[in-house]
């Protein structure tokens, strides 16, 4: 299509960067702040959007401000569209690490903070100080959402069902194995299935609910374990481990890490477990930006490094 030169110089491209964070914040107020200009420059920005598009775009809900269909229909189109200007005008400018200054906001369980985050944090203070990092639990329900919205710039957990604007990077793979206080109950590795059953479990769950992964493949063999506690949190198991005497069942990066700072046993589990993929996903509009290819890069990197605690 002939680029139409007029046509398009009447129109304020700056009213585009506007409704991209109308449609992020759904508020005319923090979309406002988030551009940084006043909340009546705003209401008038939103105006003129209506009067140029021929549509509502936001109307006012009990939640805050709802994007009409086509609002919807334009956020993709109109985020693609403006980090291809960002990279046009970014183009000729080197990325250095040393001198670069942003903030990532990361969505990730806290397995993976204690496996990736701690490395990463310490490489950025000595190669990026200029990054910070915003490190949030990663929420499995809206996680897309924030995505789209921008308020998370990556997220990383097990598996993702993104949408053709998502991208997804395998971090690495992980296996299952039994984790328990030897002391406590009196076990020596490889444990029994039957010595497996015998004790109780803690089961780290997201979603709170009592049953896991163990409890569908004890299932197919017409066996059931005994829970002991769950919780949802990674990190507090192998502290209720230590305590008592009782088993979980965790991926095997984790396991072995908390084996050797607490000083628990580590046993494949007697029971067939299929790996897990852990992956990273992000917002196809920044997968050109260099600094958050940059930052993937490192990670993938990082997850190939054993991990240590200090």
């Amino acid at each position: 299509m002939t680029i139409d030169h007029i046509d398009l110089s009447r129109i304020d491209l700056n009213l585009l960067v506007a409704l991209d964070a109308l449609l992020a914040e759904r508020s005319v107020t923090r979309a406002a702040a988030r551009i940084g200009i006043g909340q009546s420059a705003m209401s008038s920005a939103l105006a003129r959007l209506r009067v140029l598009f021929g549509d509502e775009l936001l109307t006012r809900a009990p939640d805050g401000m709802r994007p009409t269909p086509r609002a919807l229909a334009l956020s993709e189109p109109l985020r693609a569209l403006l980090r291809q200007v960002q990279g046009l005008v970014r183009r000729d400018e080197a990325f250095d690490p040393r001198t670069v200054v942003r903030t990532f906001t990361i969505s990730l369980p806290d397995s993976t903070e204690v496996l990736l985050a701690t490395r990463l944090l310490a490489h950025l203070r000595r190669e990026a100080p200029g990054i910070s990092l915003l490190l949030r639990a990663v929420d499995r329900a809206h996680i897309l959402e924030e995505i789209d919205a921008d308020r998370v710039d990556l997220a990383v957990d097990l598996s993702f069902r993104g949408q053709m604007h998502h991208k997804q990077r395998l971090l690495y793979r992980d296996s299952y194995v039994c984790l328990f206080n030897a002391a406590q109950v009196g076990l020596t590795p490889p444990i029994s299935l039957d010595d497996y059953l015998r004790f109780p479990h803690v089961l780290t769950s997201l979603r709170g609910t009592a049953h896991g992964v163990v409890d569908d493949a004890l299932a197919r063999l017409g066996l059931a374990r005994t829970l002991a506690a769950t919780s949802p949190r990674f990190v507090a198991v192998p502290f209720l481990v230590r305590a008592a005497p009782v088993l979980t069942t965790m991926h095997a990066r984790l396991a072995h890490l908390f084996a050797e700072t607490l000083g628990l046993t580590v046993s494949p589990a007697p029971v067939a477990l299929d790996e897990v993929a852990v992956t990273m996903l992000w917002h196809a509009s920044y997968d050109d930006d260099p600094a958050h290819r940059w930052l993937r890069d490192l990670l993938r990197r990082l997850a190939d490094e054993p991990a240590v605690l200090s």
